[in-house]
């Protein structure tokens, strides 16, 4: 290889990426990727300037933390580059910046000895040629370097940089200090520590590299891998989409053509229906000018004989004139011809888009009764009846009438409905509002508003209400000292707490009354009932081990849990995996129902806060996130959502978040600690409402529960109180 080709080539692998120039004082990242540490400040610099705290990698884009410093000083050097700075510097003019290491002179080299590792002048080269001792010396010109000296000299050995050390290599390694030392240090300094020759610790150390090297290919081979079935499949999937977006074109030509010949259908049909209705008018028209007519010409003949008031003729035709008029009076009129109504409904089915209706209803003279009604909550069903009517007001029925009614929720969101139709002009409409707040009723009678639509229909929220307390400081039946958790059982309505510095977990009853305690050798951290009314508790600082109790308290099993570091608190699904939050790993973790299968480890992405509780509800995970102050989402598979709140006072923010519970209306309830209070939001984070109040402004509610009857049961530790809200 030509020498210059060589410097090239070594001049690109020297190459910063951020700055695309010749590194100076490179500094190696984590991911093994350097960089100048001018350019890294700079990186950093600017991470700041966007109030960000870690930076990326611009090669792989792995993030690191910004240090506190200014500067990435403290980060290790690139042996390979500083080695790659020095031979670049014998390229062109940049020999300026080699002296000659042999005098004081500060002269320029112009040569190099490969036995003595050192840059030579004119004046030394002579000398050093001279004497017997270095006459046989291998030296190169600078001017004259080949490819073969360039990478010999970068494999020079390496000299130690202890004071007097300077002509001596870094020979050994020493195992004690790890650390490389030469001749000389394994005198002065290591003299009984154990040492070794530097190729060999290499050789070992290379070892244990080439090791995680090859399952690093390995990783890559297999990432390799899917990534061309991903490929694949994503090729696949263009086809596909390519193929049935074309049978999507045909099929839409088609049903332009249908269309069109629907449209001819369809025009035929109003022509029908308009042909048939202007003779039925035109029918009716001539019979009443017949009839008119008749009356015109009789009236005109009886008024001029009225008017020549001849005695004799008056006689001679009274008979005639009164028997005329009356049978003219008496004829059968005729009634009005109402044209039915006309509509044309456009509906959302492919095989049936549109259709005339022919009905007597008129949209403008119907109405709904009930759409006053001033009370309506929320999980109470309610309904309204839709009365349909013709043009003269009469309640009537007609099959062919199309209702459509849309009760919309506070988000628009359509809320389920149901109807009955009394075949006799009344639709009666239910429907059950989920939540709080203006719900929006739009009612649609063929194709047109029904009067008074669309209304507002304002849903009034279930209010908790304080019912009573129970438990006071002490060691007693029904006293408590630190309550740790809280659950009620689902089958028997029996409250557990966990007596944590009692060492124990009482049960009692529904009322607050004490049934029963269960002693143990460590302070339980958390309860929860299963369906079957088995009772799990958790004791960590005695071991991770899952304990279950039945009904009577009584000690049935361990739950050994291999997959547990440092269990907090736990939580049941209702299908009956267990929830736990992990302390030590910051996972949420689900087991099977027996404890023995992890099923799902998830975490919150670039949190490093603990997660303090959660639960399942609705194909979500519900986490709060005590020292986070908020309350994180996660789909039924683990991963991250969206947050519930933020730190603050204001509603809908936390001061500390612990306790989560769904109650019996659906809603998200959260002990927000450090506020004093229960806050409630809908499952997707709607802020509703809150409980706080005198039995709460002077405790920190922790630990929440509902019992059978929806009732909210609160603990609070400082107080050793818990309150219950019907």
């Amino acid at each position: 290889m030509d020498v210059q080709q060589l410097f090239k080539i070594l001049k690109k692998e020297a190459e910063c990426p951020l700055c695309i120039e010749t590194v100076k004082n490179p500094k190696t990242l984590p991911c093994l990727h350097s960089f100048c540490l001018e350019c890294l400040n700079r990186h950093a610099n600017f991470a700041r300037r966007q109030l960000k705290a870690t930076i990326k990698c611009p090669v792989c884009q792995t993030t690191f933390q910004i240090p506190e410093k200014d500067t990435f000083e403290n980060l290790p050097p690139s042996f390979h580059l500083n080695r790659l700075v020095d031979v670049l510097a014998l390229e062109d003019g940049s020999v300026q910046s080699q002296i000659c290491n042999s005098c004081d002179e500060n002269n320029t080299s112009t040569c190099y000895c490969f036995v003595c590792q050192n840059f030579l002048c004119a004046s030394c080269f002579e000398a050093h040629q001279r004497l017997k001792a270095t006459r046989g010396h291998r030296n190169v010109l600078i001017d004259n370097l080949q490819a073969q000296d360039v990478q010999e000299w970068i494999h020079r050995p390496v000299m130690c940089s202890q004071q007097y050390h300077g002509d001596q290599p870094l020979e050994f390694y020493c195992e004690d200090c790890k650390d490389l030392i030469c001749h000389k240090c394994t005198v002065v300094s290591h003299d009984r520590h154990s040492k070794t020759d530097t190729q060999k610790a290499a050789q070992e150390q290379k070892m244990q590299i080439a090791d995680v090297v090859a399952k690093v290919k390995a990783e890559i081979v297999r990432y390799e891998s899917e990534i061309k079935k991903q490929t694949d499949l994503r090729n696949k999937n263009k086809v596909e989409i390519l193929k049935e977006e074309e049978k999507m074109r045909d099929t839409v030509e088609k049903l332009i053509r249908d269309l069109r010949e629907h449209e001819r259908k369809m025009k035929d049909k109003f022509r029908e229906i308009y042909e048939a209705e202007q003779k039925h008018h035109t029918t009716r028209l001539e019979n009443f000018q017949l009839l008119a007519t008749q009356l015109k010409s009789c009236f005109e003949r009886c008024q001029s004989i009225l008017e020549r008031n001849f005695g004799v003729e008056i006689l001679q035709t009274n008979h005639a004139i009164l028997g005329r008029c009356n049978e003219l009076l008496n004829v059968r009129k005729p009634d009005l011809y109402m044209s039915p109504h006309i509509h044309y409904l456009v509906e959302k089915k492919l095989d049936l888009m549109d259709r005339v209706v022919v009905t007597k209803t008129d949209p403008s003279k119907c109405f709904a009764e009930g759409q006053d009604s001033k009370d309506v909550k929320e999980r109470k069903q309610t309904h309204f009846v839709i009365v349909t009517k013709d043009s003269e007001g009469f309640q009537c029925y007609q099959q062919d009438d199309k209702i459509k009614v849309d009760v919309l929720t506070p988000e628009g969101d359509q809320l389920n409905t149901d109807g009955n139709d009394t075949k006799d002009g009344k639709y009666t409409v239910t429907y059950t509002p989920q939540y709080a707040g203006q719900h929006r009723v739009e009612i649609v009678l063929n194709g047109q508003p029904l009067s008074g639509s669309p209304w507002i229909v304002q849903v009034h929220q279930n209010q908790y209400q304080f019912a009573f307390q129970f438990g006071s400081r002490g060691k007693e039946r029904g006293e408590f000292d630190g309550i740790y958790d809280i659950d009620v059982s689902h089958k028997t309505g029996t409250i557990a707490v966990a007596d944590g510095r009692n060492k124990r977990i009482q049960l009692l009853s529904s009322e607050g009354k004490f049934r029963m305690e269960i002693k143990l050798d460590g302070a339980p951290w958390s309860v929860a009932f299963e369906d079957s009314g088995d009772l799990l508790t958790l004791v960590p600082r005695s071991d991770n081990k899952l304990r279950v109790f039945n009904e009577e308290g009584h000690f049935i099993k361990h739950i050994n849990d291999k997959h547990l570091d440092e269990p907090g608190r736990l939580s049941i699904a209702i299908d009956g995996p267990i929830i736990i939050a992990d302390w030590s790993d910051k996972k949420i973790k689900v087991l099977s129902p027996d404890g023995n299968d992890l099923l799902q480890s998830f975490s919150a992405p670039d949190c490093d806060k603990i997660p303090f509780y959660a639960i399942y509800h609705q194909n979500k995970f519900f986490a709060s996130y005590y020292f986070a102050n908020c309350v994180k989402v996660f789909d039924k598979t683990g991963v991250y959502l969206h947050d519930i709140g933020c730190k603050g006072s204001n509603d809908g923010q936390f001061n500390g978040c612990r306790g989560l519970v769904i109650d019996k209306y659906n809603r998200l309830i959260v002990c927000d600690d450090g506020n004093r209070r229960l806050q409630l939001f809908t499952p997707w984070g709607k802020f509703l409402s809150k409980i706080d109040g005198q039995y709460l402004k002077n405790g920190f509610p922790n630990y929440v529960a509902i019992n059978r009857g929806g009732s909210v049961m609160v603990a609070d530790p400082l107080n050793r109180r818990i309150s219950v809200y019907h």
